[in-house]
């Protein structure tokens, strides 16, 4: 009965470290541009322009950058 409510004083909820949070940031990042580009040239040999690499790379840079905003925001809320 005693070990019982130890176990149960024990469990805590374990806080988040912010350097953990952000360690996937760069790869998130990254993927997204790169996923960007890749569209981008797809669409380029697609319809045989030269403005869609381009055009998408830029778009997906800026969502990429919304993401780690929009993270940012929620840590600093959290705290």
């Amino acid at each position: 009965m005693v070990q019982k409510k130890n176990l149960k004083k024990s469990k805590k909820p374990l806080k988040s470290n912010k350097f953990i949070r952000f360690t996937s940031t760069g790869l998130q990042m990254g993927v997204t541009i790169w996923l960007g580009n890749e569209i981008g040239k797809w669409l380029d040999l697609k319809y045989n322009k030269d403005f869609y690499e381009s055009l998408i790379t830029l778009a997906s840079i800026f969502i990429s950058i919304y993401f780690v905003i929009s993270q940012v925001l929620t840590l600093s809320k959290d705290d």
